[in-house]
């Protein structure tokens, strides 16, 4: 289904702008990007497939800006660690071609709840998660494997997520949780993409002129990063998750 009023094409472009531009500086970019695209009339399933494909440059480029930092944690090898986010992403995009239009669309909402959630609290669970040491490989392995299927089906949310995640299995280095955050966010998602694909459920046309959009939002709130106050932009990612929540319960 083409996208062909004007209007239509800036709700969408203007949701993948700030979508990016959030995920640089904060993440929940799929807070704008999905409703946009239920609003221009695709299934909630197709929205979730191309807004997430919309906001996948925004994960590369953060792995870049990362890059003197990526080192896999003790005991893991980096190709362990990329294996374990393929597997876990293409299980979470084929879990999710398998659920119904209707049985996804009934989750959203609550998915969008748990994603709010869990990034509203992030900032208090990252100080006062309790760390032991760092766990086993074997454990790291497969805490991060459930954390990427998590990822393939719904992206919402999953930054905090494996931000959590490290903490829990014992890093303490931000830099480098960072870089690993983003590097299975973007193996993560590049494979459910693919996936997403040979299903034929992302709408092309506009997650391609969104991909454009969160790219130039990105480069736009990354270099405004440093003169916006953090919790103005949490507060602002917050507030949109809570009203897309309640539109998804109540629409």
């Amino acid at each position: 289904m083409p996208v062909d009023d004007p209007g239509t094409w800036g709700v969408l472009l203007l949701a993948a702008f700030f979508g990016g531009g959030l995920n640089a500086v904060a993440g929940g970019g799929s807070f704008f990007t999905l409703p946009a695209l239920v609003y221009a009339g695709y299934p909630a399933l197709v929205a979730n497939a191309s807004g997430t494909l919309a906001l996948l440059p925004g994960y590369m480029a953060s792995t870049w800006g990362f890059r003197e930092d990526l080192r896999a944690p003790r005991g893991v090898g980096m190709g362990a660690l990329l294996l374990a986010s393929l597997a876990g992403g293409g299980l979470g995009a084929l879990l999710l071609l398998w659920t119904s239009e209707e049985a996804f669309r009934a989750l959203v909402p609550w998915l969008l709840l748990a994603a709010t959630a869990l990034f509203a609290a992030g900032p208090w669970l990252l100080r006062h998660i309790r760390r032991q040491g760092e766990a086993s490989g074997a454990a790291q392995l497969l805490s991060l494997f459930a954390i990427c299927v998590y990822g393939g089906y719904f992206n919402g949310g999953v930054g905090i997520v494996l931000l959590a995640g490290l903490s829990l299995l014992g890093h303490q280095d931000l830099n480098r949780m960072n870089g690993l955050k983003n590097l299975l966010s973007t193996v993560l998602t590049a494979i459910a993409v693919s996936f997403y694909a040979l299903g034929g459920v992302i709408a092309w046309g506009p997650a391609l002129g969104m991909m454009l959009a969160a790219v130039a939002g990105g480069y736009v709130f990354a270099r405004l990063a440093r003169r916006l106050p953090a919790l103005a932009v949490r507060t602002v990612v917050v507030l949109t998750g809570v009203v897309m929540t309640l539109l998804f319960f109540f629409g």
